[in-house]
């Protein structure tokens, strides 16, 4: 996907193109949100297969293997499908990475809790359709419909203790000191435990390391620092505690297959 942010809309004729063709599991650099209004969704991920009924809102996360397949019911089909990088909303990307680690899929009743959500995806796909569509329009349509989702009782509350409580200390530790050369050891200290648990923890949720996280964290800043100021890479780098700046481009190209001032150069031309 070429573009920060994309919603697009599908429907029974196109739910039957897509369940006809080759659809192997895989991963992509972007997150996803489907939300079934009408009909069904076959959904591999996190290594189980299940078969919904609609309503339901799926979240699946950058790098996250899955296979999805849209089916009709009753001849009706309606699914939105929002997808955007993470660098469009960077400062809460984290947080939807905790929320929805252990159930990507969220199963709904009818009503008025999920017809907001549908009725905020349409505000989205009209807005998007506008010859010059408002982006910040739609990031905050995007975090409203993230925070409908949040506070929703389908959203299994147990799953957000113990480990979890943990990660959210640590992403709420992260985001006040994220700037500073900090090691994975002052995050530990701070949490009152060992490198080795919280390690453990959050392989567990995000797949990574500490010291990966708090890089990426890193990097979501420079892409969002590099896209909205005039700032040099140098002062970028060392704003996000990177001395040097050979060695800060270095980890962002080995990250992001690009260069600071290519990724710059690259996100103008998207933008444009």
């Amino acid at each position: 996907m070429d573009s920060l942010f994309k919603i697009f809309k599908i429907h029974a004729e196109d739910a039957e193109r897509i369940s006809l063709q080759p659809n192997a599991s895989h991963t992509h650099a972007y997150e996803e949100l489907i939300v079934v209004e009408e009909g069904q969704l076959e959904h591999f991920i996190d290594f189980r297969k299940n078969h919904y009924q609609a309503p339901l809102v799926s979240f699946v996360t950058k790098g996250k293997s899955h296979r999805a397949v849209p089916r009709s019911s009753n001849g009706a089909c309606n699914i939105w499908v929002i997808r955007f990088k993470s660098e469009f909303i960077a400062e809460s990307t984290f947080h939807y990475y905790s929320l929805f680690h252990s159930h990507a899929d969220i199963v709904f009743q009818s009503g008025y809790e999920f017809q907001r959500i549908t009725d905020v995806c349409r505000l989205m796909y009209n807005e998007y359709q506008r010859e010059f569509c408002n982006y910040a329009v739609i990031k905050q349509m995007l975090s409203l419909l993230f925070t409908m989702l949040e506070v929703h009782p389908a959203v299994d509350k147990k799953q957000l203790l113990s480990e979890n409580n943990t990660f959210r200390n640590f992403l709420s530790i992260l985001e006040v000191n994220y700037r500073r050369p900090m090691g994975v050891e002052f995050y530990a200290e701070r949490l009152f435990m060992s490198v080795r648990n919280l390690n453990r923890i959050c392989q567990g949720i995000l797949e990574q390391s500490v010291g990966e996280i708090i890089e990426t964290r890193k990097l979501i800043e420079a892409k969002h620092l590099l896209l909205s100021t005039d700032k040099s890479v140098s002062e970028i780098g060392f704003e996000l505690g990177y001395k040097e700046k050979s060695y800060f481009t270095n980890v962002f190209k080995k990250k992001l297959g690009l260069t600071p001032t290519e990724f710059r150069e690259e996100m103008k031309k998207v933008l444009s």
